[in-house]
């Protein structure tokens, strides 16, 4: 019994550590998202209450037969500010 209530208590201690949030675009100027996302490469950030998305600053960042195109987001100073690229697969002929 002391077993369990000590890995319950374990468990409530790691709780706030699994539950991080992500970088939430809403809460930053453009600059600071813009300079999130080139330092980092690659990050994935809110731009809402339910949605995100993930950004990269280059095509390097984006699975092989990957390309990049221009991603903007809501910030404090933009409604849309182009914080870098998302990576999609391309469709069609080649």
């Amino acid at each position: 019994m002391k077993l369990l209530g000590l890995t319950l208590s374990l468990i409530a201690l790691s709780a706030p550590a699994l539950a991080q949030s992500r970088p939430d675009t809403r809460k930053m100027t453009c600059v600071q998202a813009r300079a999130l996302v080139q330092s980092r490469g690659a990050v994935v950030m809110s731009t809402s209450d339910t949605t995100y998305d993930r950004f990269v600053w280059t095509n390097a960042a984006c699975e092989r037969g990957q390309q990049t195109k221009a991603a903007y987001a809501p910030t404090t100073d933009y409604t849309g500010c182009h914080v870098g690229y998302t990576c999609f697969e391309p469709t069609g002929r080649r």
